[in-house]
């Protein structure tokens, strides 16, 4: 696409978002549909339950259900850490390039 071209369209959904004062917390809400999607796929394709992963966590079944439900988005640091500890698989964390800068810091937990 042609940059002048796209540059004459208007802002963007983010803009409009930044601009609503809603960006962060859609920001917010599609990483924690995203982080969902992948405990409940980790979830079916070793056969874990609901129980198991609250018993692996040392938790409640109910906190599991917070952890697995897409519209909450208060869930912790420590506590997406702490699932992927227990599930075998890393978390990064990263602040992306905007197109200036040195493309951004990447945390691995």
């Amino acid at each position: 696409m042609n940059h002048e071209l796209h540059d004459c369209i208007g802002s963007s959904f983010d803009d409009f978002l930044k601009e609503d004062g809603t960006y962060e917390d859609c920001q917010a809400a599609a990483i924690k549909k995203v982080i969902t999607w992948q405990l409940r796929s980790f979830m079916e394709a070793e056969k874990v339950t609901k129980m198991d992963l609250a018993r692996r966590m040392g938790t409640s079944r109910s906190f599991v259900d917070k952890i697995l439900d897409a519209t909450n988005t208060s869930i912790t640091l420590a506590t997406i850490l702490k699932v992927g500890r227990i599930i075998g698989k890393p978390v990064r964390i990263e602040f992306g390039d905007d197109g200036e800068g040195d493309g951004g810091n990447v945390c691995h937990a």
